[in-house]
């Protein structure tokens, strides 16, 4: 049985607008058209289970950026640092 989530999403219009801009463009980094995608679907009182499905990722990725959401609104779906070495890209070949 599929749980509910505590973290109700209700969206200003101004936070609508954003992420219906975030969602529908094709030049943003792919990770920012889908967090704005599910918090979009979780305003309009989709479930963790379904979101997931719709977008074929984690319930538990869904869970995270929902939650970050609702404690710290647009500014939650931003990157964060991470620690540790920066990634190289592209990986280097091996002598």
């Amino acid at each position: 049985m599929p749980r509910k989530s505590p973290f109700e999403i209700k969206l200003s219009a101004a936070e609508a607008a954003e992420l219906t801009r975030r969602a529908s463009r094709y030049t943003l980094p792919y990770f920012e058209v889908v967090r704005a995608k599910m918090i979009l679907m979780a305003a309009d009182g989709m479930g963790n289970d379904e979101i997931a499905a719709r977008l074929d990722t984690g319930r538990d990725v869904v869970s995270q950026w929902r939650k970050r959401f609702f404690k710290e609104r647009l500014a939650g779906l931003e990157e964060r640092a991470r620690p540790g070495r920066p990634r190289v890209f592209p990986p280097r070949a091996h002598d």
